[in-house]
């Protein structure tokens, strides 16, 4: 069986959000679809292990924040590769809270969707939760982030209408050993304030990953 045909299978990316009490907390999901539309109905797919796993089944609420393609790595970075057990993942970030005290994260996010759960499945690792819609809203129209086009940015990866696939000389890439986000140096971390052309060895050594947080050390050449 070839599973890399799996890969082919196209994905969103997502922020959803539950609460505990009086606690709120979010996660990167790239798994949330569209059932029904009489009544609507949304599912979403989490991983037991993750806190907010914890929250949904507490609450039985959740959202759904939709990122923009035009959003910096950090914010996936922040809640795709940090755990709400060990920090608040909305101190700095500008959010909203629902009627029912559940987050929306209004940083680079185009609208969410807030559902009740109305059923779940357990698939091995996972819980799959079937939710109704209860609310809605539309920040801006712009193109929604993919997991697809998020993987291309995360490998450092610039578009080939951009002037850095012209030809010039080869550059060594590295890699961060905690996320796997690769510093391509005709790209740079222009978010983080590294130049495009910036070799990995002249970043200063205060400079941290855009996704994880990971320092500079924690980066290995990739071969």
């Amino acid at each position: 069986m070839n599973e890399k045909a799996l890969f082919l299978i196209n994905y969103g990316l997502y922020i959803v959000g539950s609460k505990k009490d009086n606690l709120i907390n979010a996660q990167i999901s790239n798994t949330a679809f569209q059932i029904t539309d009489n009544p609507n109905t949304i599912a979403i797919s989490i991983n037991k292990s993750n806190y907010t796993h914890e929250f949904i089944e507490i609450s039985k609420l959740f959202t759904i924040s939709i990122i923009a393609k035009t959003a910096p790595l950090s914010l996936i970075g922040n809640f795709g590769f940090k755990s709400g057990r060990n920090i608040d993942k909305f101190e700095k970030i500008s959010h909203l809270l629902t009627p029912n005290g559940l987050p929306v994260v209004l940083e680079h996010t185009l609208g969410y969707i807030e559902c009740r759960v109305i059923n779940s499945l357990d698939v091995f690792t996972h819980t799959l939760y079937i939710g109704q819609v209860i609310d809605a809203d539309i920040f801006k129209k712009e193109e929604p982030m993919t997991y697809a086009y998020y993987h291309e940015i995360k490998n450092a990866q610039a578009p080939k209408s951009t002037p850095i696939h012209e030809e010039s000389k080869i550059r060594k890439k590295y890699v961060c050993k905690v996320c796997g986000w690769v510093y391509d140096p005709e790209v740079g971390d222009p978010d983080g304030g590294i130049k495009p052309g910036t070799e990995f060895e002249d970043i200063p050594d205060t400079w941290v990953c855009p996704v994880c947080g990971a320092a500079k050390r924690d980066f290995e050449l990739l071969k």
